[in-house]
């Protein structure tokens, strides 16, 4: 997958290959133009098989410039993954290498599983030395490739479902025009099939069985197809789990439906304190609404829908939130360096896909550290984590 630097050097002269890209810098015009150049290395239209490169503090010509490649540039890089700009998030890795006597970096590019890939709603492909927008051709081949690989359980087919377990009203003006830039939309030479095929809600246009992304997504009736699909909300008079029942709701429907009905829920139940000092007034929640968000949408991203039909708990005590996410660490995550500042995997990365261009996550790898902040801002206490095999929960104090 990486490549030694006998062959980068290689690489750095041969101006006409299509999984080669050259950055002066990373200023100007070059955040932009790079990151098209990963989305394009990742679907690999090509079907090379092999990884793109992305050279930063290498002119046009091959050569090393002598830019300086510090930490903070590699952060930068590193963020193409986590920043949601591509979607799904792409596998890259990111290096300091010398080669032919001068520092630059590397950013290698794994091809996706699951193509298309787009970067701000737009398929990016490769075309010879040049970059390019995906025709409708294009996406058919990216998608036929995706039908003929192992595929995340995300976007596996359900073949007992058919297209009249999703809603097309909700997918046409709710969805798409989140998904695909305006422009690519306007020019309206897609069926609803092709449409559905290339935002992963359907196999393929020819065989439009909805996959479990679509029936979660823009579903009919979600559970019907996935029973663990909703939130189980409490509100427990009490500080132990017999105490008595003051709220209880089963919060289900697609995604945006859930995500939206929590957030009433976390409204009506979170207490706004009023603190009068020297008459000035100070208004602060029991808990911050931001904090709870951030940690909620996490495990319904994050869960296991795959052999089980276990729920997303929330249970609200007089004292703490306990948050349950039937779903343990997995790929780089582990039990020990679980909730860390750039450290992230995903289970189900189309899903992910989905609830940020909905618009509940602005960026990726940062939830945790998010609702930390929020907590400590408000005046809780830290979030704790009980991490075990098959499932997480998280714990969240209330404020003094």
């Amino acid at each position: 997958m990486g490549y030694s630097d006998a062959e980068l050097e290689r690489f750095l002269g041969d101006l006409e290959a299509d999984f080669l890209e050259r950055k002066e810098s990373w200023a100007g015009g070059a955040p932009d133009s790079g990151r098209e150049a990963v989305c394009a290395f990742a679907n690999d239209l090509p079907d090379h098989r092999r990884s793109g490169v992305l050279f930063v503090g290498v002119d046009d010509r091959g050569k090393p410039t002598g830019l300086q490649i510090t930490d903070q540039l590699l952060q930068t890089l590193a963020d193409i993954k986590t920043d949601g700009g591509i979607l799904p998030p792409p596998t890259i890795f990111v290096e300091k290498r010398h080669l032919v006597g001068r520092d630059c970096a590397v950013v290698t590019v794994v091809p996706s599983d699951a193509p298309p890939v787009r970067y701000r709603g737009r398929i990016w492909i490769r075309i010879g030395p040049r970059r390019g927008i995906a025709t409708v051709q294009d996406e058919r081949i990216l998608n036929e490739k995706r039908r003929h690989r192992d595929l995340p359980f995300d976007i596996q087919p359900v073949p007992s479902s058919t297209g009249r377990d999703l809603n097309k009203v909700v997918f046409e003006t709710e969805y798409l025009p989140n998904a695909v830039a305006r422009d690519v939309l306007a020019a309206n030479e897609r069926s609803y099939e092709q449409r559905l095929a290339s935002c992963r809600m359907v196999a393929s246009a020819d065989e439009p069985t909805p996959t479990i992304l679509g029936l979660l997504t823009v579903g009919v009736s979600p559970r019907d197809w996935v029973p663990g699909a909703y939130v189980q909300f409490l509100r427990i008079s009490g500080k132990e789990l017999a105490d008595p029942i003051s709220d209880e709701k089963v919060i289900d429907g697609t995604f945006s439906q859930i995500l939206q009905r929590v957030d009433e829920k976390l409204d009506a139940h979170n207490q706004v304190i009023v603190d009068i000092q020297e008459s000035i007034e100070r208004r602060a929640s029991v808990y911050p609404r931001i904090a709870l968000q951030q940690l909620i949408r996490n495990a319904i991203m994050h869960r296991t829908y795959e052999g089980t039909n276990a729920p997303v708990r929330v249970f609200w005590f007089d004292d703490r939130i306990e948050i349950y996410n039937p779903g343990g660490p997995f790929g780089a995550v582990t039990k020990e360096n679980f909730g860390k500042p750039g450290v992230t995997d995903y289970r189900n990365p189309h899903l992910a896909e989905a609830i940020k261009i909905m618009g509940f996550v602005q960026r990726f790898g940062v939830g945790i550290a998010t609702a930390q902040a929020e907590l400590k801002k408000n005046g809780n206490p830290e979030a704790k984590f009980t991490i075990e095999p098959n499932g997480v929960l998280a714990t969240i104090l209330k404020r003094p």
